[in-house]
């Protein structure tokens, strides 16, 4: 079977997370033949792939969102826009109900040359017009139409592409990943399967309630969007994969149907981890983060918590352990606040082999906004290391355990509670016994619970349920 993976900001250009789970999974099937659809944001980086790809994968579909071209097309011009059609883009860009598949059938059959044709369109300048008059008249024209356009020129680009042909798609998020599976869906007829780690449409609300260039009567604006990207892929999926009850709960509040959702956690081969490479170090105790720096992932909070840390805890040194390029602005903010703190023993890695480094940690921190059910997090209870995270995602069963007899496995604190955060790392530091005791309790919670054959398993038979056209048809009708 032909399988075609849908990845946004991840596989193949990026390491660990959501990117390791894609390259596990393919590796892991090797009776079906992979295409990867990667949208990214960045086409020199085209080609420059941080996985050795798995022999399955059979061909990369690269589209980069900087390879518009804002200029030319042709200004004016009408494209005798069906009643359904203008009314699914009217509900569009009111933020309103209206048929993705109306959407859909506009840019089916390469009606445009050029993404910027239909932008300068008679049609969609009429529409803007009618949303602006009808919702946001209190706002200047000029900025209300810049907006929109900022908003949607990168979906319509994306809807101008061509899509790959496969025998079923898979996308590993919502959001624009998510559009263009439906979007292939509706255009060849073949089964969808949506895999959802953290809540796309929560990560993008959170970023632009804290955005500076978003203004704030636009916040809503931009908010709603992102709501609609999603539930286009919660209508569209014939199933979603949920990764634990909570995500399943956002997932159903968001419009999702429940009756289409299924929860397989992720999964982690503890052997893997067990001969790896020790502290060697013994004087000095060891906090490391795996961790790409972005703001979603706030460095800041771990860096002002190690500063508590370090004024009890002399001999602490801290690892930051992952890309330091995703965010050059935010990277530098970071090393400004390392450099005003006068803050000792910190280390950015940069991109690093993460069995290389973990064994080498005492304890293991995550401060996230916003996460799922954290591969990284799991790799290090996996290597019998405690952890200190922050209430997101799946870190409060992992750690503490759901109805389960392994133990707690470390401290879980409030976002941004730096103070906290740092409390429960110098009680770990203190206390090797409660570090080797904690960090068993990990490994055992992993080896019996999260285990990589079963997710492995699990997706096999999702893909064996919706492989076969006859099968799905008849699930289809059900």
């Amino acid at each position: 079977m032909r399988i075609c993976m849908f990845a946004e900001g991840s596989y193949p250009y990026t390491l660990g997370g959501v990117s390791g789970w894609i390259n596990t999974l393919i590796a892991s099937c090797p009776e079906h033949e992979f295409i990867i659809y990667a949208i990214g944001a960045d086409s020199g980086c085209a080609g420059e792939y941080k996985y050795k790809l798995p022999a399955n994968v059979i061909k990369i579909s690269d589209v980069f969102l900087d390879n518009i071209e804002f200029a030319g097309g042709t200004k004016g011009k009408r494209y005798k826009l069906r009643k359904d059609e203008r009314e699914a883009l009217k509900g569009l860009l009111a933020g309103e109900s209206f048929s993705w598949n109306a959407v859909f059938e506009i840019f089916r059959g390469n009606r445009f040359k050029h993404v910027t044709d239909f932008f300068m369109s008679k049609d969609f300048y009429d529409l803007v017009i009618e949303t602006y008059r009808n919702q946001y008249p209190y706002t200047p024209f000029t900025e209300f139409i810049w907006t929109i356009r900022s908003m949607y020129i990168f979906l319509f680009y994306l809807l101008m592409q061509d899509m790959p042909r496969a025998d079923l798609y898979h996308s590993v998020s919502t959001g624009y990943a998510g559009v263009l599976a439906s979007y292939a869906k509706f255009l060849y007829n073949k089964p969808f399967i949506l895999s959802e780690h953290g809540i796309y449409t929560r990560e993008r609300e959170e970023e632009v309630i804290k955005a500076d260039w978003v203004k704030g009567h636009y916040k809503e604006v931009w908010i709603n969007y992102f709501y609609n990207l999603s539930r286009c892929a919660y209508n569209a999926a014939d199933k979603v994969v949920s990764l634990f009850d909570t995500n399943k709960e956002l997932q159903v509040e968001l419009g999702c149907p429940e009756e289409k959702i299924t929860i397989i956690p992720n999964g982690i081969e503890v052997s893997e981890f067990r001969d790896i490479p020790e502290k060697e170090d013994e004087y000095s105790i060891n906090i490391g983060a795996i961790i790409r720096v972005v703001p979603i992932k706030d460095i800041k909070t771990m860096l002002l918590s190690f500063n508590i840390v370090k004024e009890e805890i002399k001999n602490a040194k801290f690892f930051v352990m992952g890309p330091t390029d995703d965010n050059p602005e935010y990277y530098n903010e970071c090393l400004e606040l390392v450099r005003q703190l006068d803050l000792q023993d910190v280390h950015f890695t940069g991109e690093v082999n993460t069995t290389d480094y973990i064994g080498k940690m005492d304890i293991l921190v995550l401060t996230s906004i916003s996460e799922g059910q954290p591969l990284a997090v799991m790799e290090g209870m996996a290597a019998r290391k405690p952890h200190v995270c922050t209430n997101v995602g799946a870190c409060r069963d992992l750690l503490y355990g759901k109805h389960d007899h392994y133990g707690q496995a470390g401290f879980v604190e409030h976002i941004m509670d730096y103070n906290g955060i740092a409390q429960s790392i110098i009680k770990l530091c203190k206390d090797e016994g409660l570090r080797k005791e904690m960090g068993q309790n990990a490994c055992n919670r992993i080896a019996h619970l999260y285990r990589k054959e079963d997710f492995v398993f699990k997706y096999k038979k999702i893909y064996e349920q919706f492989g076969s056209e006859r099968k799905w048809q008849a699930l289809a009708l059900s």
